[in-house]
């Protein structure tokens, strides 16, 4: 759903810039009390990862693809306001290196897959845990409904900036029904990878799940074959102590080896249609004046790597490249946060220990 120049005006372009541009910076503020010396690094390969995962288009209708926005995952699993910086950080990275989603309009995709998706995806899920039944499967499955609703509320936001500053006449109530019907069968492509990358993480670190602090399980003992609610003698250490001084390495390095072989390796077997939006736009008749992306020219354009005339080859170390650039950046950003963020206990940094549901 990365939206190209020449789509929205320039003066509502401009706008939806001031309005990612405060969103990026409330988000600044707020990841200083999500992000601790566990997490930082793990946000940077959250975003590596998004970015991998981005580049394997899906088939979802004749003749049209989808793709993950990420948002949902991101929030999920690092917070809210790191997952907008996530989100953000690939799609800067994408826009100046590999020229997709313009760059006039980078405000109104940072708007629409790094704010919205967020904002939806978090809400929901937040709302589905505290009702269902506490447990590692209800966190799957909230993540699964988070990330399903948050697609078409995506692309329900760029028809809303659509109508306001479109630069083609084109009936709103079209554009809505076409661009939410395709984003729809989209989401269930983004559910599938959301709930099965927070399933994959919170079932070796769950400590490590955003999104699943605050369901830590009371401590309970097998009696009789029974289980019962345990109430143990004070420690002099926390119960979760030993849980919160684990090593991450271990699972950043599976991350981050996950992304390479994605973006290097099963990038190459990606759809080649036309994503959502780019169909739609074809359809419905909203690219009559697309502009042609400033760094078309980029020796990365197009995810590919000029003078390379393998299409495996160039595509593949192209998606290397752009993993390991969304990394650098991403984990640069995210350790600055942390040197900022104040002294003392954040309630929202003890690690939490998730039960396995029945």
């Amino acid at each position: 759903m990365h939206v190209p120049d020449g789509f929205i005006n320039l003066p509502v372009s401009a706008v939806a810039g001031v309005a990612a541009a405060g969103a990026v910076a409330v988000s600044l503020r707020g990841a200083r009390r999500e992000l601790d010396e566990r997490t930082a690094p793990l946000a940077g390969l959250v975003a590596a990862f998004i970015f991998a995962v981005q580049m394997l288009n899906f088939p979802v209708a004749a003749g049209t693809s989808g793709h993950l926005l990420g948002g949902a995952l991101a929030a999920i699993l690092v917070g809210p306001f790191t997952g907008v910086l996530c989100v953000s950080v690939v799609l800067l990275m994408q826009g100046i290196l590999f020229a997709d989603g313009g760059l006039t309009a980078l405000g109104v995709n940072i708007t629409v897959m790094g704010v919205v998706t967020v904002v939806v995806a978090y809400a929901l899920f937040r709302g589905l845990v505290k009702v269902l039944p506490r447990g590692r499967r209800s966190v799957t499955v909230a993540s699964f409904v988070a990330a399903l609703v948050s697609v078409p509320a995506a692309a329900a936001a760029f028809t809303l900036i659509y109508a306001i500053g479109g630069t083609t006449d084109i009936p709103v109530g079209k554009v809505l029904t076409a661009m939410v019907g395709v984003h729809v069968l989209i989401g269930i492509g983004e559910a599938v990878i959301t709930a099965a990358t927070v399933g994959a993480v919170i079932a070796v670190r769950p400590d490590l799940v955003h999104g699943a602090r605050g369901l830590a399980a009371p401590l309970k003992l097998l009696v009789g074959g029974k289980l019962v609610d345990a109430t143990p003698e004070p420690a002099p250490e926390p119960v979760l102590a030993p849980v919160a001084a684990r090593s991450t390495r271990k699972v950043w390095g599976v991350g981050l080896v996950s992304a390479l072989v994605i973006a290097g390796v099963f990038s190459f077997y990606a759809s080649a249609s036309p994503d959502g939006l780019e169909q739609v736009a074809a359809e419905q008749g909203i690219d009559k004046k697309v502009e042609e992306h400033a760094a078309a020219g980029s020796p990365l354009a197009d995810y590919g790597i000029k003078d390379i005339a393998d299409p495996r080859i160039s595509g593949g170390l192209a998606g290397v490249i752009g993993v390991g650039a969304t990394i650098v950046a991403g984990t640069g950003i995210f350790w600055a946060v942390r040197r900022r963020r104040e002294d003392g206990p954040q309630s929202d940094a003890t690690p939490a220990r998730v039960e396995e549901s029945a």
